[in-house]
């Protein structure tokens, strides 16, 4: 909130920026607090009898670059008219969410579906050659979904490497897991009940635009995850194109 304030321009009585306690001070006044997340779910269920990619990761969630690595997830929402499941694609660098996607059941098609909203979602901000993004590393947890060949062709076709975290352990994919917790405590239960995926995916797209636009991420330096990646590509050392004479950014 203070971060918020501050980036908003709104200052203290001498004229600087808000400070901190005056913030905490006024939020205890009007009885305001911080929502906390609650413990995590598991929705995917393993496949011990599949062949699994190896975990490139191993609990280093950190990346130097857009598109270096994205981590996967899926969880349950109950509704009016039964449990449905939201499927995200996260970028590790940015946080931005980049896929998602709603649905009625979880079979592969869910995560494939926000995975190809991910890609094209980069396709369309010009940041893939010919479809592919050759060298990211797709992190997710052990999941059938996830473990599923049609899944594993997909990432092959896109150039992504897989990776998948041991059996039964969150914290091989905590980065992904801490998403849905905030997915659920600032979408869903803010939002809720819903009667419907079809709400469902209505609260969704307006609270993923919302997390990659406005929502100020500490990690960040408090800046929106799309902010963010703006920064970096803006700050990308301008090299002269030997055919147009034009300076571009790689």
């Amino acid at each position: 909130m203070c971060a918020q304030l501050r980036r908003d321009g709104v200052t203290g009585l001498a004229g600087g920026p808000v400070a901190r306690c005056t913030v905490e001070r006024l939020m205890r006044t009007l009885g305001l607090r911080g929502v906390r997340r609650g413990q995590p779910v598991i929705t995917t269920r393993s496949d011990r009898q599949s062949d699994r990619a190896p975990d490139l990761v191993d609990r280093d969630f950190t990346a130097q670059r857009p598109n270096q690595l994205w981590v996967v997830d899926l969880t349950y929402v109950p509704t009016w008219s039964g449990m449905v499941f939201t499927a995200f694609v996260s970028d590790v660098y940015s946080r931005r969410i980049v896929g998602w996607r709603c649905a009625a059941r979880m079979p592969t098609e869910l995560p494939l579906d926000a995975l190809e909203m991910a890609l094209w979602t980069r396709e369309q901000a010009g940041q893939t050659t010919d479809g592919r993004l050759d060298g990211l590393i797709h992190h997710s947890d052990a999941g059938s979904q996830y473990t599923a060949i049609r899944y594993g062709d997909r990432l092959a076709e896109a150039g992504a490497l897989a990776s998948i975290g041991s059996i039964g352990d969150s914290y091989d994919n905590a980065l992904a897991e801490s998403m849905i917790g905030l997915y659920k405590t600032e979408c869903v239960t803010r939002d809720g009940p819903l009667r419907s995926v079809s709400d469902l995916e209505l609260v969704t797209a307006s609270w993923a635009h919302w997390f990659n636009t406005s929502r100020l991420h500490s990690k960040l330096g408090h800046v929106p995850p799309v902010e963010y990646e703006q920064n970096y590509y803006a700050h990308q050392t301008a090299r002269e194109d030997p055919l147009s004479g034009e300076p571009s950014l790689h």
